[in-house]
């Protein structure tokens, strides 16, 4: 007769304990922390932008002059300086704002709508076409629009590469991501050909002038640029923070996106002209000025995660953080010379997408 082995009755598991309170509102916490920080630089670096120059300004007199023209008490600087701070430093501080808010905002927007976190808003031909219409305009003396006529030009062309990218990729109703960048790549080729073309025939006035705007810089900073690039940054970043829940949900996937109710193609259009609205305006007050909207939606997307309900406002503040700084190093790393602005973001940007793409390879087991 053999024995029956005796059966023991295991514990019943006990679940998973629920994680505490304080690491749920951990994230929200982490993104309230960064926007005020990113605020309070933001606000430190206007202050010292608007003092430092070949005519210093001290703190305090940058403060006082701004609360006396606002009618907050304070009071105003000798005439020099204050043509200095009101005619020449507080409208690139101000343009140097918009323009990198609108980079920033545009590469946020360019990342989620292609899914790729490597993606800026040159890759749809925005920066090249804005530069085409530009350099054709030096190159071939016109001035319809006056002192505007590069400014206008730009724009026109950068609004106009888009819509011929999105025309040329759109087949049966429907736009794929990398028929998109396919073809922006060869529209990109193709204004670059032009350019040199461009080039080619203008003369040694002309070439000097196209290679300066190419090289990106805020020098030419006035009220009317302001004025100018104005409504479209407004609108740009007034609009964008709306499609966060969506770009979140399209980040799962093209069709889980549509069975949540997200009319993917329709997204796409908007976003597209939305970040091109916000490109081809800074790109035409302020030249070509690369990585801005590749760099700092990463970083922000490496300190928070990649949730755009915070990386798209904060992309908008990082970028104008980061252009401000890169605009007074410009102008007073060589002083009394300026470094061109686009190449200055070049130099440090190019070094920082290599790293990227060796981090991406890491955690990819070698494939980037």
């Amino acid at each position: 007769m053999t024995a029956t082995p005796t059966v023991h009755a295991q514990p019943p598991e006990t679940p998973a304990p629920a994680p505490p309170r304080a690491s749920r509102k951990q994230p929200p916490a982490r993104a309230a922390l960064l926007t005020g920080g990113l605020l309070a630089a933001l606000v430190l670096l206007c202050l010292l932008s608007a003092g430092i120059g070949a005519y210093r300004i001290p703190l305090g007199d940058v403060l006082s002059s701004v609360l006396h023209r606002t009618g907050l008490g304070g009071a105003a600087l000798d005439r020099v300086g204050e043509s200095v701070l009101w005619n020449v430093r507080l409208p690139r501080v101000v343009l140097a704002l918009l323009v990198g808010a609108s980079l920033g905002c545009a590469g946020a927007l360019t990342q989620g709508v292609f899914g790729n976190p490597l993606a800026e808003p040159g890759v749809i031909g925005i920066s090249s076409g804005a530069a085409v219409g530009a350099v054709a305009s030096i190159a071939l003396g016109l001035s319809f629009f006056g002192n505007w006529t590069v400014t206008v030009c730009a724009f026109v062309a950068g609004l106009g590469t888009v819509l011929l990218v999105y025309a040329l990729s759109r087949s049966g109703g429907r736009t794929e991501v990398v028929t998109l960048i396919l073809t922006g790549i060869a529209v990109n080729a193709f204004a670059g050909a032009l350019i040199g073309l461009f080039i080619f025939f203008a003369d040694n006035a002309q070439i000097t002038q196209i290679t300066f705007w190419q090289l990106g810089s805020l020098a030419q900073a006035t009220w009317p640029k302001v004025l100018a690039v104005l409504p479209c940054a407004v609108a740009g970043l007034a609009v964008a923070p709306f499609y966060a829940r969506k770009l979140d949900l399209l980040a799962l996937g093209e069709r889980p996106a549509r069975h949540l109710g997200v009319d993917v193609e329709r997204l796409r259009v908007v976003l597209v002209l939305v970040v091109a609205l916000l490109t081809a305006a800074a790109v035409a007050v302020a030249g070509v000025i690369t990585f801005v909207g590749l760099l700092v939606p990463h970083l922000l997307r490496m300190a928070n995660g990649p949730g755009h309900r915070f990386l798209v406002p904060g992309s908008a503040l990082g970028g104008a953080l980061v252009l401000l700084a890169g605009d007074l190093a410009a102008r007073t790393v060589a002083a009394p010379a300026e470094l061109p602005l686009g190449v200055l973001t070049a130099l440090f940007g190019s070094p920082f997408f290599f790293w990227l793409l060796r981090r991406t390879r890491r955690r990819q087991g070698g494939w980037a």
